[in-house]
């Protein structure tokens, strides 16, 4: 009787989904205003929305991930049949807007924070990812897709927040392959251009489930990791850190001391722990180890480099100084 309910409850909040095709999927975001303007509004369970936007909306926020843009607010309109998040394997995918529903499939997986997913057709932004009976696939941002992992993780957090265990991964030749490391966490023994074999003795088949797997890991877990340096495999343990930087926010590794920056390379926020090193907001950092600076993969680039130290050169009005980060 429970299971009938359940499926009553589930085809009650889907009437639109299933019955009248791709135009259902689209009328049904025109009729609850998911999309408006540079935004994502979609209504869900329980009098919410969620929110993909870059600024604050204008709405009582229950909850923000930083790292997403998502947010999740009251929906005072209490639209009669919210999204669900459809967890299984969808038979189709859609990219919805409010003018048209284009048909495709994801081709590249969300990997982490750093790398959003990508669809096999164009799509415009904001839009979203419904399957066929529109359930949300996925939210369609400039910098790619967000995937229903993630925003079911979002809804489901009571505080948001990710694990980091110091490395940036991506595909390589069908192995997992580091591209950068923070040398701020303490014993990040992992460095540029090491596999990832095995993670917690499970064989790491791609970097999206990689990332997955340690972003979502409780702060404090210790974690094994089997990592192939050139001919050599050792084990290596890892502490999940809490991470700092990310998708919509700067991920320079300088974070993780308490430094942020924006895209022209000036400091955008300085931390507690960051407050002796005489730095200001507006500084611009101009040199890694005598390495000129142009852009934030430069300083990824340089600060994932193994040192006992780190020499940066920052400008404030025409005067230049140098400040040693260790």
């Amino acid at each position: 009787m429970l299971k009938l309910f359940i499926a009553l409850q589930l085809l009650f909040f889907n009437l639109y989904a299933c019955k009248d095709g791709l135009d259902s999927c689209r009328q049904k975001i025109l009729d609850s205003e998911s999309i408006v303007e540079q935004t994502v509004q979609i209504p869900i369970k329980n009098n919410k929305r969620l929110v993909f936007s870059t600024t604050p909306p204008k709405a009582k926020i229950l909850k923000h991930d930083p790292f997403l843009s998502l947010y999740l607010v009251e929906d005072t309109k209490s639209f009669k049949y919210p999204f669900l998040v459809h967890m299984n394997i969808p038979l189709g995918v859609l990219g919805v807007d409010n003018k048209r529903v284009t048909e495709g499939k994801i081709i590249k997986k969300q990997v982490g924070l750093n790398s959003f997913a990508t669809f096999s057709e164009p799509l415009s932004t904001p839009s979203v990812l419904l399957n066929s009976c529109c359930a949300l696939e996925g939210i369609v941002t400039e910098r790619g897709i967000i995937e229903k992992e993630y925003i079911e993780r979002f809804l489901k957090s009571e505080k948001v927040s990710y694990g980091d265990i110091g490395i940036r991964v991506h595909d390589e030749n069908g192995a997992v392959v580091v591209i950068s490391s923070n040398p701020f966490i303490q014993g990040n023994l992992m460095q540029e251009g090491d596999v990832v074999v095995e993670f917690d003795g499970k064989k790491v088949k791609n970097s999206a489930q990689l990332m997955r797997d340690i972003l979502f890991s409780p702060i404090g877990s210790t974690h094994t990791l089997k990592i192939k340096k050139g001919e050599k495999v050792a084990l290596h343990k890892a502490v999940t850190q809490k991470r700092v930087g990310g998708g919509y926010k700067a991920d320079v590794f300088l974070e993780f001391k308490g430094l942020s920056f924006d895209k022209k390379l000036r400091i955008l926020s300085i931390e507690k722990e960051a407050a002796h090193y005489g730095l200001r907001v507006g500084d611009r950092l101009m040199q890694i180890n005598k390495k000129d600076i142009k852009n934030q993969e430069d300083i990824f680039s340089q600060i994932s480099k193994p040192n006992s130290e780190t020499n940066l050169l920052f400008e404030r009005e025409n005067f230049q100084f140098f400040v040693k980060v260790n």
